[in-house]
């Protein structure tokens, strides 16, 4: 399993496609599925129910099935990329975790470009928000980093 965290405009979208390219995996963007479902990235804690509960039972099969599954997730909290790595280690598989640590003078660019470009499953945000989401991340140190069986922190 590939858990793949960060913060808008991050890439993380980006590394998963180019993820279940090479690993012949299975990609699992909530992003997608909120948009086709409630045509919104946010409906009253539903997309946590989305990734936690109903992508998860899929990742979980994919796993046993011997095939990568690879969360494009974004998982700010140390508590919930413990979730899945504890999962992951629970069926037998390796937890591996994407850290996409950009600086806003990358990310804000980014954002403001596929805002000009919305298209169909993205949602616009604005600078405050991204300052407000920046606030939230709770960046993944060396203790729970050296958790995982393989750990990838891009910065640039």
């Amino acid at each position: 399993m590939v858990l793949i965290v960060g913060l808008p405009g991050a890439g993380k979208t980006t590394w998963a496609r180019r993820l279940e390219a090479e690993r012949a995996g299975v990609r699992l963007t909530p992003d997608e599925w909120m948009d086709a479902l409630f045509g919104t990235s946010e409906v009253d804690g539903r997309r946590w129910v989305l990734e936690s509960e109903l992508l998860w039972g899929l990742a979980a099969r994919v796993l046993e099935l011997g095939v990568d599954a690879i969360l494009d997730y974004g998982c700010w909290s140390e508590e919930e990329r413990d979730l899945f790595r504890t999962r992951a280690h629970d069926l037998g598989a390796l937890a591996e975790i994407v850290v996409l640590d950009l600086p806003m003078e990358v990310l804000w660019p980014r954002i403001d470009a596929r805002n000009a470009a919305v298209s169909e499953g993205t949602f616009r945000i604005s600078r405050d928000e991204l300052e407000l989401y920046s606030a939230s991340f709770d960046v993944p140190g060396p203790a729970e980093l050296a958790r995982w069986d393989r750990a990838v922190v891009v910065t640039e």
